[in-house]
């Protein structure tokens, strides 16, 4: 099972929107130093709705190859089309993922029925171990902690990245499922709390650009240090809130390129952060690294 701060990874990119393949290894490098526990590649962070199916496989296969087992990868394999979902799912294994991360089938809003079958199906197509993702938010549809119970019983359905924000639900997940089934926080600003109340880890943007403290946050968090995970958290909370000014990545893109660390490639229809946002971001990294 992962653990601790697992990073949402972005996918930088040059100016034509094609892969910058150095500046991901700069990357990669960079969270082997600080002590991420995995790599998040090609979710809704990655732009994975704007990647090809080949550019989306290529990207987990090169993350793989790259990180040669010093990272475990958790690869984004989710679809609105069941068929497309065991297709990339099939892809990442065979590329060597570690395990997959499947966003509920966003946009069609399927009813419960409708998501056990999808998961159930893609469970049973590739035997790799699948990470639930529930995010409302994004996808219009969400899964009940009803409909999570029952799938958790599939052996290789692991976990969920829970990115609605409500620990409370949370907590009814950790209390239902076997110890084995891994609750994941999907919300940066909500994630200590689901890690005290009993939560693996964190599948975090904030962890792009401040990848240490994130780390360290969520060390404390499972070690049940509520006081010093509580420090940094309150270190973190302005920059937290500063990522979605706009809409996840954009402005952890510009972040990252505005620190030079890749460049400020974006495909469309997202498109550079506005220029009023530019100093809120800047002001919420110096609180986090004060």
């Amino acid at each position: 099972m992962i653990t601790g701060s697992i990073v949402a990874l972005v996918t930088p990119m040059h100016a034509d929107g094609s892969v910058d393949w150095a500046a991901l290894e700069r990357l990669l490098d960079m969270h082997i130093a600080a002590g991420t526990a995995a790599i998040g590649a090609v979710g809704t962070t990655g732009e994975s709705a704007t990647l090809s199916v080949p550019e989306h496989c290529e990207v987990i296969k090169y993350c793989v190859d790259y990180l040669a087992g010093r990272l475990p990868v958790l690869a984004g394999t989710g679809a609105n089309a069941t068929w497309e979902a065991i297709e990339l799912t099939r892809a990442a294994a065979d590329a060597g993922a570690d395990a997959c991360l499947l966003v509920t089938p966003y946009y069609n809003r399927p009813t419960q029925r409708g998501l056990y079958e999808h998961f159930k199906a893609v469970a049973e197509a590739v035997a790799v171990p699948q990470v639930l993702y529930n995010v409302p938010g994004r996808t219009a549809v969400d899964m009940h902690n009803d409909t999570v119970v029952k799938l958790a019983q599939i052996d290789n359905i692991v976990g969920i990245k829970d990115a609605t924000g409500d620990i409370a639900r949370a907590r009814d997940l950790v209390a239902r499922c076997d110890a084995d089934f891994a609750v994941y926080s999907g919300d940066d600003a909500t994630a200590m709390e689901l890690i005290l109340a009993g939560g693996k880890g964190n599948i975090s943007v904030t962890a792009n650009i401040v990848p240490q403290l994130v780390a360290e946050l969520c060390s404390l968090a499972l070690a049940g240090d509520r006081e010093a995970a509580s420090a940094v958290n309150a270190r973190l909370a302005a920059l937290n809130r500063a990522l979605f000014l706009e809409a996840n990545p954009i402005p952890v893109k510009w972040a990252l390129a505005h620190e030079g660390v890749i460049g400020e490639g974006i495909r469309l229809p997202l498109t550079r952060l506005d220029d009023k946002y530019h100093a809120e971001v800047v002001a919420a990294l110096e609180v986090a690294r004060s």
